[in-house]
């Protein structure tokens, strides 16, 4: 489990709510049924309205990558391939068909899979990079839907406090209940807003960062099976490959 993604959630949500308590008012004062319906329900078909249904899809399933997907281990990657690269230099490439059955990406399956059977460097990297830019794709609108969510709900919860207030100017007859109806009607704005600053935002953001490893990972893919194919010894591959840790260090760091 990414422990940052639900100390997020959970510490943004109890701050509002402690702070709530602190200028006096109650949290169920923020529990409102209506605005809840209005903000929810109209952010939720303005996306279905805005994605077609596979990249709605994807940005649901997207949510279990922020919560619960490791990282990729780059030495666990690393460690295979050059295992790999040990059994093409002993057997040739031929016996890396077998192997690939066991591989443990999709992505080196097909490179392995494309290299046994004796294709064009240039074809495997084609094959490899294509797969690799339709989960990129994939990847940018389930977080695109995750960001127009958070653009669109401050906006409904605009039109529920507008729709709060239609209300209550309409029972301008009764002084008494003007205040609380007032606050009642602003509770969907409440909603839109955090919302959109405490879940939807961040989602998106999330999950374009940790894709964004899971790509270097497919890149270092690419370069080792086409290394293995262009007969390199392993230990050439591993300093090859140990440069994209190297790299991501240097990201960390900068």
């Amino acid at each position: 489990m990414d422990l940052t993604s639900l100390v997020g959630a959970i510490l943004g949500v109890t701050a509002i709510l402690i702070g709530q308590v602190l200028e006096g008012g109650h949290p169920m004062s923020l529990v409102q049924i209506t605005a809840a319906f209005i903000v929810f329900g109209g952010t939720a078909g303005a996306v279905i309205l805005s994605f077609p249904q596979e990249t709605l899809i994807d940005s649901v399933i997207a949510i279990k990558r922020v919560f619960f997907t490791e990282v990729s281990d780059f030495g666990e990657i690393i460690t295979e391939l050059v295992k790999y690269a040990t059994k093409a230099r002993k057997e040739g490439v031929i016996a890396l068909e077998k192997e690939a059955k066991n591989a443990s990406d999709p992505l080196i399956t097909l490179g392995l899979e494309a290299v046994a059977d004796g294709a064009d460097p240039k074809l495997v990297r084609d094959l490899m990079e294509t797969q690799v830019g339709l989960m990129e794709e994939r990847s940018k609108g389930a977080a695109k839907v995750w960001e127009s969510a958070g653009a669109l709900a401050p906006t409904i919860g605009i039109i529920g406090a507008v729709l709060g207030l239609i209300h209550v100017m309409g029972n301008l007859a009764d002084p008494s209940s003007l205040g609380a109806g007032i606050a009642v009607a602003f509770v969907a704005t409440v909603y839109g807003v955090g919302m959109a600053n405490l879940f939807c935002i961040p989602l998106g953001t999330k999950i374009k960062f940790k894709d964004q490893r899971t790509f270097v990972a497919k890149e270092m893919m690419i370069e080792g099976i086409l290394a293995i194919q262009a007969g390199e010894s392993p230990a050439l591959i591993e300093r090859k490959l140990n440069a994209f840790i190297l790299d991501k260090k240097k990201d960390a760091k900068s």
